[in-house]
């Protein structure tokens, strides 16, 4: 391979790279959008589910006093809690994902 293929070789792997990048980053942009958009729900999730609240809603569908067409996954034992674990692990995820790519990404 003669020098100038060598370079075409290496410019085209790298505006490659540039793409999966500059894609990457317009994916997880819009992501962190809808991620940063649900934490005031999260917390009112977080509220409802562990205050008085679920546990007399929850106690009211027990007792058939909902209407049987409402949409009641959160009144499930797990839904909320997995959603909330789910999200606090994102959170973590996050904060592991920015502290390496500032340790060991590009300057």
């Amino acid at each position: 391979m003669n020098q100038t293929e060598k370079r075409v070789k290496r410019v085209t792997e790298m505006e490659k790279n540039l793409d999966d990048i500059r894609a990457a980053e317009q994916a997880l942009d819009a992501a962190l959008d809808a991620f940063a958009a649900v934490h005031a729900k999260a917390r009112k999730l977080d509220a409802y589910y562990t205050g008085a609240d679920w546990r007399g809603d929850y106690e009211a569908d027990e007792q058939g006093l909902l209407p049987p067409e409402l949409k009641r996954g959160v009144l499930s034992e797990d839904a909320a809690y997995d959603a909330l674990a789910d999200y606090r692990r994102l959170l973590i995820r996050l904060l592991d994902a920015a502290r390496d790519g500032l340790k060991n990404g590009p300057r």
